[in-house]
């Protein structure tokens, strides 16, 4: 501030003090403008050092940050990003050595010191070296190379996957020598993408042919005899001719009123395979309370007869009893009575299905690897098997039975079965185990249309394809009330009705044509009764194995095939006498 004096009075000057204002700055707004400074001035000086001198690193997104009062204190503060959006859209953390700046910036949380030393600081997320790029590029006016070379990339390559691979381009045996082509030939971007599009086409395609290779190899293990089951048979076989004992009669005469018994429990057991029926009788038995009520009647074919009852005339399993026919035994087995399996084991088309060509048609380069291992297990020559339809005449082979148990023999039984026969039917004929739902979506996920071409008129017009499937395997059947029904002539006429369209309505087995001939005629158990899946789930939930009553190994990995799942094959290999004379010199091992 100035001042000037004047004063006039009586020609004497009198004195007056007259202030005159100077430029005006507050002290306030002299102070902001120094704090600013001190503030900007460190931050745009290492801004533009850093944009400067760094070079093309990783950076990383900020996820967490840790700030160390000083080194080797774990007394410092973490910061998360939950943390961090919960708070203003800039944050200023300060420590005893350094300050930081966190920035939100493209939906992106990005870190920047201001003062201080790093050397403190502890981050895997925030590092030095790529503080300029993250945000510098902008604040000082110049593009983001980074992100404009990524965009490139993306344009190049999505333009590349619409285009076909040139003929005559030979790509690379592997990334290093893809790497090595790049520094040598000085490729631009597209041709790197054309080239690493056709290294990875070829090994795709080598990938996919290798699966399709695995999974012929495994159909063909999965329909092949064993050489020790095959040993077993032939060498049972000889007993049978050299040793009365093996020869006796199966039961002995004064149990045989029990086979038409009905307060017994009756087993029934169709398979050539004579150590898979072993099991399946020796688990059956161990497991029941009841051993002495139950009755088994195995059947088998001509060629495996004799075998067959020598193994279980050396082998009983007191105290239950065994029966063991041949279907050449069955006076009711007649062709008059059968015509349909005579069609089917004679016709051409049939014949080629299953015993022919098992890959020609098969477009491998549409079909999954799942559908395909599908399709090669619907074409098991089992399927046309007389043993394998013999569940349908099962009430005119027991004409005296009222009620019986059917079981495969790739089952195992673990607990005790004679609960099934309290089962109320409510009148129905097959009692059985839904497969439409359960906890695994894999093999609990059998509906209609996944056994049914519904493309096709008849099987359109008759059938809904959500309708909910069952499992054969372990079924109870009420042969008093089937007898009432019609079920084995509408099995037949279906049957007809696939080989007149030349295997098109359905593929897979003998399942469809019961789904159909069985409709109506259902009653659903509890799923605890029968777990499946085995043969081919390999994710199988061990403890769920172990609580259910019966387990199946449905599926190619049978569990005396060295194809067989590793884990879920004890469950079978417990039930088999590998001291046994006869399996030992078949050189048949425990695994």
């Amino acid at each position: 501030m100035k001042s000037i004096t004047i004063s006039i009075s009586n020609g004497f000057l009198d004195f007056m003090k007259i202030k005159v204002a100077a430029p005006h700055v507050s002290y306030r707004t002299l102070f902001h403008t120094i704090l600013v400074l001190a503030f900007l001035l460190p931050f745009v000086f290492i801004l533009t050092a850093v944009v400067t001198l760094e070079g093309v690193n990783k950076c990383s997104s900020l996820a967490a940050w840790y700030v160390g009062r000083s080194r080797g204190d774990n007394n410092g503060a973490v910061m998360g990003t939950d943390g961090l959006m919960e708070l203003d859209r800039s944050i200023v953390v300060a420590s005893d050595f350094v300050l930081f700046l966190y920035v939100a910036f493209e939906n992106e949380w990005v870190c920047w010191f201001l003062v201080g030393s790093l050397h403190d600081i502890h981050s895997p997320f925030c590092d030095s070296d790529c503080l300029g790029r993250r945000l510098g590029p902008r604040l000082l006016g110049r593009a983001d190379d980074s992100v404009r070379l990524v965009r490139d990339l993306y344009k190049i390559l999505n333009q590349v996957n619409t285009e076909e691979i040139p003929d005559g381009l030979m790509p690379p045996e592997s990334f290093s020598q893809l790497v090595s082509e790049m520094k040598n030939n000085q490729y631009d971007a597209k041709t790197f993408a054309i080239k690493l599009k056709a290294m990875m086409e070829k090994f795709d395609g080598e990938v996919r042919a290798s699966k399709f290779a695995e999974l012929m190899n495994k159909h063909f293990a999965a329909i092949a005899i064993p050489k020790g089951i095959h040993c077993l048979s032939l060498r049972l076989a000889d007993e049978y001719s050299s040793n009365a004992h093996a020869r006796r009669q199966l039961p002995s005469p004064e149990l045989l009123p029990l086979l038409s018994d009905n307060s017994y429990h009756h087993f029934i057991l169709a398979t050539d395979n004579i150590l898979a029926a072993s099991v399946v009788v020796s688990s059956t038995t161990q497991s029941s309370l009841k051993p002495e009520k139950i009755v088994f009647h195995v059947i088998t074919d001509k060629k495996t007869y004799t075998g067959m009852h020598s193994w279980f005339a050396l082998n009983p399993v007191s105290p239950a009893i065994v029966e063991v026919k041949g279907v050449h035994q069955f006076d009711w087995l007649t062709r008059e009575n059968v015509p349909v399996l005579e069609a089917v084991e004679n016709h051409h088309g049939v014949r080629n299905y299953y015993h022919g060509n098992h890959i020609a048609g098969a477009n491998l380069s549409e079909i999954t690897p799942r559908t395909f291992a599908s399709k090669l297990q619907a074409r098991s020559p089992k399927y046309i098997s007389l043993l394998n339809h013999l569940r349908i005449y099962i009430p005119e082979l027991f004409p005296n039975l009222d009620k019986v148990v059917f079981l495969d023999d790739d089952i195992v039984v673990q607990r005790d079965l004679s609960p099934l026969w309290e089962i109320d039917l409510g009148g129905m004929v097959n009692g059985a185990v839904e497969t439409c739902k359960g906890e695994d979506e894999w093999v609990m996920s059998k509906r209609f249309r996944n056994y049914f071409n519904f493309s096709h008129p008849l099987i359109a017009k008759n059938l809904n394809p959500n309708e909910c499937a069952w499992a054969y395997g372990m079924n109870v059947f009420d042969l008093h009330a089937w007898r009432k029904t019609n079920i084995r002539d509408m099995y037949h006429s279906w049957l007809k009705e696939n080989l007149r369209s030349n295997l098109t309505m359905w593929k897979l087995g003998t399942l469809p044509p019961a789904l159909i001939a069985f409709k109506g005629h259902v009653h659903p158990i509890d799923p605890s009764w029968h777990m499946l899946g085995l043969g081919y789930q390999s994710n199988t939930n061990v403890e769920t194995v172990k609580k259910s009553a019966v387990i199946h190994y449905n599926g190619q990995s049978k569990p005396w095939l060295e194809i067989g799942i590793e884990h879920l094959r004890p469950f079978w290999t417990k039930y088999v006498n590998y001291s046994n004379d006869f399996i030992r010199n078949c050189h048949i091992l425990e695994s």
